[in-house]
């Protein structure tokens, strides 16, 4: 069991699961007709980091760099969406901006991961 704390004790880990309970939160607020499509594929895409998280944990440091990759990707898929949920005044600018601070600043920890593990 400590082992597994190990593999989610990052600063990075824990950004993803505060930026995890805000998208749940906002959850019952969004408009059903973005809830069931764009707002799901928001939390699914967070649920992605997550276990990409628990992933870089487990493998070699070629396994890792490539998780860390995926990683940084659904980040920036992620503020794609989000973005575009403000557009389309799903979310309020106010949420908006937390939720574009915490994905910019996970987005710096895994670059700075990334180029830490490169060869």
């Amino acid at each position: 069991m400590l082992d597994q704390h190990k593999k989610t004790d990052t600063p990075t880990f824990h950004k993803t699961c505060e930026l995890y309970k805000i998208i749940y939160a906002l959850y019952q607020t969004i408009p059903k007709i973005q809830r069931y499509t764009l707002w799901q594929n928001c939390e699914n895409t967070t649920l992605a980091i997550l276990k990409g998280l628990i992933w870089t944990r487990c493998g070699n440091e070629q396994k890792r760099r490539v998780v860390l990759e995926e990683i940084s990707e659904n980040i920036d898929t992620l503020k794609v969406m989000v973005r575009l949920a403000k557009e389309i005044h799903a979310i309020s600018l106010k949420n908006y901006v937390e939720i574009a601070e915490i994905l910019d600043e996970m987005g710096r920890m895994i670059g700075g991961w990334i180029k830490s593990v490169s060869p």
